[in-house]
């Protein structure tokens, strides 16, 4: 495994930060190296916000990204302010929504899927939006396996949501499938 520097953006309480959370505790569930950070924009909610997680085979010994090898974007303000800073061969995965500029598009391997459309039409959840994302960026990076993703998504949200938030990751992964 080749190491994975994520940076996953979006406004405060979409879930963006919870989502790198629950992917580091499946990557030490899978005995890889990982470490998980966060901010937060001026305001609790609505401001942007910011959520990086490093995913490596080797000892990690310096804990901040640098350059993500992925970007997931689930506003057009989060792409807008942090696409710039991305390596060379870096993965973008955004909401269908937002509109990727064309030099984008051509330095870098962008996903745009609905991932807030597919959690309120499909999943019947606007919450979900974050867990569609992180089946998305797994399919797309291939980070761990399957199953600790699961058990750490189930370790992390409310009893009774179980089957709903199974549901949204495997339709996070199977949107990149069909891209």
């Amino acid at each position: 495994m080749k190491k994975a520097e994520l940076r996953f953006t979006g406004s405060g309480g979409q879930g963006v930060i919870l989502a790198t959370i629950i992917l580091a505790e499946a990557a030490y569930e899978d005995k890889l190296q990982t470490v998980q950070s966060q901010s937060y924009g001026p305001e609790a909610r609505g401001g942007l916000c910011k959520a990086e997680c490093i995913i490596d085979e080797k000892p990690i010994t310096y804990t901040k990204v640098g350059l993500p090898t992925l970007l997931l974007s689930l506003t057009q303000a989060s792409l807008d302010k942090y696409v710039k800073d991305l390596q060379d061969d870096a993965v973008i995965v955004v909401d269908s929504e937002i509109t990727v500029p064309e030099e984008v598009k051509a330095s870098h391997k962008v996903i745009s899927i609905p991932i807030i459309q597919s959690a309120v039409e499909v999943i019947k959840n606007p919450m979900a939006a974050n867990i569609i994302s992180l089946g998305a960026v797994n399919e797309a990076m291939k980070l761990v396996s399957q199953e600790s993703l699961e058990e750490a998504v189930l370790n992390h949200i409310p009893k009774g949501t179980e089957e709903l938030n199974i549901n949204a990751l495997h339709l996070g992964a199977q949107l990149v499938k069909e891209q």
